[in-house]
């Protein structure tokens, strides 16, 4: 019998490709990319390498569509904390808890976020989508700072995450508040 596949073998179907890039991103974060594999990735979600293979039509595919899930789901944070801030002073409170506070980004995501950025040099589907993410973060600053505080405030986003990661520990709110405050004004 041919035709459609049942609501049940569609759902089933699409619950293991997200399996798969849900463990693509677990692979990545322990491995990194260039130590990413289709028998990994199939190991790691628990299928049969084939059935990898048949989801998706190569390795680059899933690493570009397991990054797309990521960019998703770090955008949230964003979208989350600014857009609920009524004023200026509340946006910068966003901000300091999305730079110091645990809610923007765990260890394991940090790392992923620095494989999405050496893995965009080279790929210009990630490319794309680390493009597609810094507008999706302007544009939850927009509301709240001028164009030039929106590039400034989510570069210093970016880098503290990064200091964050090397030093071991959020940097000191006051230290954050006052530069956000400082680069709101521009």
């Amino acid at each position: 019998m041919t035709g459609k596949p049942s609501a049940g073998t569609a759902a089933r179907e699409n619950d293991r490709a997200a399996a798969i890039l849900h463990a693509a991103l677990e692979v990545i974060a322990t491995r990194g990319v260039h130590r990413t594999t289709h028998r990994r990735i199939a190991e790691t979600a628990g299928v049969s390498l084939g059935l990898s293979t048949y989801h998706f039509a190569n390795l680059d595919e899933i690493i570009e569509r397991a990054f797309g899930l990521l960019v998703e789901t770090m955008s949230v944070q964003y979208r989350a904390e600014l857009p609920a801030a009524p004023g200026r002073d509340e946006a910068i409170e966003a901000v300091v808890r999305l730079i110091c506070g645990p809610e923007y980004a765990t260890d394991r995501e940090l790392t992923l976020m620095f494989e999405l950025y050496a893995c965009a040099r080279h790929n210009p589907k990630v490319a794309s989508l680390t493009v597609d993410w810094l507008a999706r973060s302007h544009s939850a600053l927009a509301p709240h700072f001028g164009e030039r505080a929106c590039l400034a405030i989510d570069a210093l986003v970016e880098g503290w995450t990064i200091h964050r990661t090397f030093q071991g520990r959020a940097p000191d709110r006051e230290t954050v508040r006052a530069a956000i405050a400082s680069l709101s004004t521009l």
